[in-house]
């Protein structure tokens, strides 16, 4: 027994603070000052890889969509190749100097189309994603805040509109106009929209209605208004602010379908790059690369959009933080 108390004093001498460094005071908790639910989300968010490879995607896709009309190497609505279109033998004229993708079917540069075309799906997808937030807490407030008849009628009506598939919604709503717009996109597109802002705002505000400091103002006498736009709402829009990340991504998918379609403008001298994909089909076989890469520029832009946005949800969200 004493061999091994002197082993014990022994290894505890050796780590530097003796025996009476291994002993606390009952009851002592180690003081830390507080962080806030942004700071700690931040450091989660920091040390993401999904989080960092979607950040990077979707800020490059942003400055790209922002300067495109600087770096763009030649006027994406001049057919420089056009005397090289042949359309017995030489439809789609192929890569050369000055021209590394080489040009559509009316000889325009090709590169110079997709880059120029970032900056309309980029504002596509983000006025209408405002759009369809802005309608969202409309009536996500409407049902919230007021609850009875009111939520019972604001939730048949985003029920109704649930359910039916988004495409099928947004294609019939962009074809009742009796001409097709890059508006008439954008407003098809918020429409599909608004119902998923507005159940997941009325849900918040439902949770927070019965929270204490919600009880807590009613009993100090502060007005219904006030409670709902300064203590329920601003508690509220975490999530529906995370959301918008996601639908972001469903937005661009949206309206290049829906351009894919001709129901998007149909000006293509500003190229967009649905409208390009749709384009592209009648050479599909012979000159597939007019296809591939504006499909795959959609498909990098909504997954850099998708990775981000399901990082945040789960650094914001307590009941799925890792």
């Amino acid at each position: 027994m004493n061999r091994r108390k002197d082993r014990i004093d022994e290894l505890a001498a050796t780590s530097g603070g003796g025996t009476a460094t291994l002993v606390r005071e009952a009851g002592a908790v180690d003081e830390k000052p507080g962080v806030s639910l942004i700071a700690s989300a931040w450091k989660r968010l920091r040390r993401n890889p999904v989080f960092l490879i979607g950040a990077t995607i979707s800020l490059l896709f942003v400055v790209l969509a922002l300067v495109s009309p600087f770096i763009a190497p030649h006027d994406p609505a001049v057919g420089y190749l056009l005397d090289k279109v042949r359309p017995q033998s030489n439809p789609v004229p192929g890569p050369e100097p000055g021209f590394p993708l080489g040009a559509d079917d009316v000889g325009r540069d090709l590169l110079s189309r997709l880059i120029v075309g970032s900056q309309q799906t980029l504002l596509v997808g983000v006025v209408a994603t405002l759009f369809g937030l802005a309608g969202g807490l409309v009536l996500g407030i409407l049902a919230g805040a007021f609850g009875g008849w009111v939520d019972a009628l604001v939730m048949r009506v985003v029920d109704v509109l649930l359910s039916i598939p988004s495409l099928l919604l947004a294609f019939s709503i962009a074809a009742l106009a009796t001409r097709a717009t890059q508006l008439t996109v954008i407003i098809a597109v918020a429409a599909v929209q608004v119902p998923i802002f507005a159940r997941l705002l009325r849900g918040s505000l439902l949770a927070q209605r019965h929270s204490d400091h919600v009880l807590a103002a009613r009993a100090l006498g502060v007005t219904e208004r006030a409670v709902v736009f300064r203590h329920m709402l601003p508690n509220a829009l975490g999530p529906v602010i995370v959301q918008s990340t996601l639908v972001l991504a469903t937005s661009i998918i949206d309206a290049a379908a829906l351009s894919f379609l001709g129901l998007g403008n149909p000006n293509d001298r500003r190229p967009e790059w649905g409208q390009m994909l749709g384009r592209a089909q009648q050479y599909i076989y012979d000159s597939p690369h007019l296809a591939v890469y504006p499909a795959l520029c959609i498909i990098f832009v909504a997954l850099g959009f998708t990775l981000m946005g399901e990082s945040l949800r789960e650094a914001l969200d307590p009941k799925s933080r890792r």
